[in-house]
């Protein structure tokens, strides 16, 4: 599951890119610990086809107030709330690691989970339209095998070019290839 992630300016050359152009729409979380509702950069295909940065809120919104902050990758394209998000309208969020907590001894203990080559990475995501506003939500798989004892889910994790092939199609399981580091 994920249910916070941090993104870590560190003079990224292509994060630092995608927060200049994202400023001049809407104000953004753009670093440190990302939260269920703040805005947040996203990169998504624009109407023209063409893949670049949007303000989005994190957080599909349910009529009892609460939020969907998560999909599982394996049966979004089937459910009703993502079918359609699935089809069309796939993102990609920026992030340098996710945080993970598990439950022991009747204490929650904070992870910070990150890919074990480190930097810049992307969450696969899905996003909708409530009315004006866009919001999304981030996909979720079976946890890797080195942080299955924090817990048996986590987010889909891509590098770069994993993102772009997400965003143009393909599988989210087919691009999940990567190996874990905790902290």
């Amino acid at each position: 599951m994920c249910g916070r992630y941090w993104i870590e300016r560190d003079g990224n050359e292509e994060l630092e890119r995608i927060i200049a152009a994202i400023q001049r729409q809407a104000p953004v979380k753009t670093e440190g610990e990302i939260f269920p509702g703040d805005a947040v950069p996203v990169l998504c295909r624009s109407r023209a086809g063409n893949v670049r940065p949007f303000a989005m809120e994190w957080g599909y919104h349910m009529g009892d107030g609460s939020r969907i902050i998560n999909a599982r990758s394996e049966t979004a394209a089937e459910k009703p709330m993502f079918r359609e998000s699935m089809a069309l309208r796939r993102c990609i969020l920026p992030m340098s690691v996710y945080f993970e907590w598990e439950k022991r001894d009747g204490r929650k203990n904070k992870y910070r989970i990150a890919p074990e080559a480190g930097g810049l990475h992307y969450l696969a995501g899905l996003y909708r339209f409530e009315g004006e506003r866009p919001v999304c939500t981030v996909l979720t798989a079976a946890a890797a095998q080195q942080i299955q004892f924090i817990h048996h889910r986590m987010p889909v994790i891509l590098e770069k070019e994993g993102g772009l092939a997400w965003l143009n199609g393909a599988d989210a399981q087919a691009v999940r290839q990567m190996t874990f580091a905790r902290a």
